[in-house]
């Protein structure tokens, strides 16, 4: 299915998407709340069955926080990438996937290791890199008081 067709099929499943099929890849852009019946969707559906999370990063907009998500099916040879907007900069929350595919699990650690995202009802959620009271220093917010860099 081509992505303007994956578009299509999406569109008619949640109608609240903004789906962007003007790039190389489709991308869907989600309220943080249907993530993660979106991402089941994305994976148990036969017509995209994108079994493989290749790519997930996050980043401080200063206001919020953006979600990415990179999905590929290896079955059917598509991808999409699927975002998100969390709000609330000061405490930023979001279902975890890693209940859907097994590479979430290191990949939500360390957004929250380097940027205090917390994923509910993730396994594991533990830092990966730094140790506790760290801070979080991918935030634009982030002062090192030892070493003094500030962003």
């Amino acid at each position: 299915m081509e992505k303007e067709q994956l578009g299509i099929v999406l569109a008619e499943m949640f109608p609240a998407l903004e789906i962007n099929t003007s790039g190389e890849n489709l991308r869907i852009k989600a309220e943080a709340t249907a993530i993660h019946k979106i991402a089941t969707t994305l994976r148990d559906d036969n017509r995209f069955q994108f079994d493989y999370l290749f790519n997930f990063y996050g980043i401080d907009r200063e206001d919020r926080f953006s979600l990415i998500y990179g999905l590929e099916s290896t079955q059917l040879g598509h991808f999409l990438v699927l975002e998100t907007d969390l709000a609330d900069h000061d405490n930023p929350v979001i279902d975890t996937v890693s209940d859907l595919w097994k590479t979430a699990n290191f990949q939500e650690r360390e957004v929250y290791d380097l940027m205090g995202v917390k994923f509910t009802n993730h396994p594991d959620l533990r830092r990966l890199f730094l140790e506790d009271g760290w801070g979080f220093p991918l935030r634009k917010d982030y002062k090192d008081d030892i070493n003094f860099i500030e962003r």
